[in-house]
């Protein structure tokens, strides 16, 4: 991979931590969540008439992408709602590139080489170690978050093949973003019945500039997609799960034990083997 891949990769790790911490400090989290999907669709709008429309092929992955984007949000929120940022967020990206490669291991037969093993042996101990170690979230926070992983790794797969099908990232990332920007506000009224925003409250300002850098962190990943190959730069992107226990601590108030940092460090090392062992 290029440094520009590389440096694009690691970048959208730190801002996919970043609008993480955003969502795990609201009030009311799904609300949050919810606004913060305001901003990065009144950004992307302009964009999907700029660029060239997607492939037709593409559709059915954007539609996809997006539906399991919102399917994502309600997992994260719940698994938010008991779980600290630098518990929660590294079993939901370490669950991910684990279940791809274990996936395509019973999928194809394919052994794994020795790099990959190692990965799944890291990714595996150091979910195990913020599972069910001292001070861990409950049972069913930790359950919303492995389940949450599953749809990340879901979501990632379809954005891998669907952007190359597309054959233009932004495009592909702008209708993502708009058809994500479109279904989780009607999720959030079949659930809560009602959407009030106050676009004079601070909680609002924090939402959509939360929104503003989710829609970078996705946008680079997109990008990066189109420039190189989609196991290495998950692999990379993965490294959030360090800056997540960081800003978790700087930021959110939350210990930072050195049993967590290991862990946050094993399940990045693991993940990053996992992505460059194919």
């Amino acid at each position: 991979m290029s440094p520009l891949v590389i440096g694009l990769a690691l970048f959208a790790a730190i801002m996919h931590a970043t609008w993480n911490a955003f969502l795990r400090s609201g009030a009311d989290r799904l609300w949050t969540v919810t606004v913060m999907s305001f901003s990065g669709t009144i950004i992307a709008i302009p964009f999907a008439f700029v660029f060239p429309l997607p492939a037709s092929a593409a559709w059915p992955y954007i539609v996809l992408s997006s539906a399991l984007q919102v399917g994502y949000t309600f997992f994260l929120v719940a698994a938010y709602r008991q779980g600290q940022l630098g518990q929660v967020y590294p079993i939901v990206r370490g669950t991910a590139p684990l279940l791809v490669t274990l996936g395509t291991f019973l999928l194809t037969g394919l052994t794994p080489t020795p790099l990959q093993a190692i990965g799944v042996t890291m990714v595996a101990v150091g979910i195990m170690s913020l599972a069910l170690g001292r001070g861990r979230a409950s049972w069913t926070s930790l359950a919303f978050a492995f389940t949450t992983g599953v749809i990340v790794a879901s979501y990632g797969t379809v954005d891998s093949i669907g952007v190359h099908v597309a054959e233009h990232a932004g495009a592909y990332a702008a209708w993502v973003f708009i058809g994500y920007g479109t279904l989780l506000p009607l999720a959030f009224l079949v659930a809560r019945r009602k959407l009030v925003v106050n676009f004079r409250a601070t909680e609002t300002h924090k939402a959509l500039g939360g929104g503003i850098v989710a829609l970078f962190a996705y946008g680079l990943v997109v990008v990066a997609f189109s420039m190189g190959p989609a196991g290495p730069i998950t692999a990379l992107r993965e490294t959030s799960v360090v800056f997540a226990i960081l800003i978790g601590w700087l930021f959110l108030g939350e210990k930072l034990t050195a049993p967590r940092i290991v862990a946050g460090i094993v399940v990045a090392i693991g993940a990053i083997c996992l992505g460059y062992g194919g």
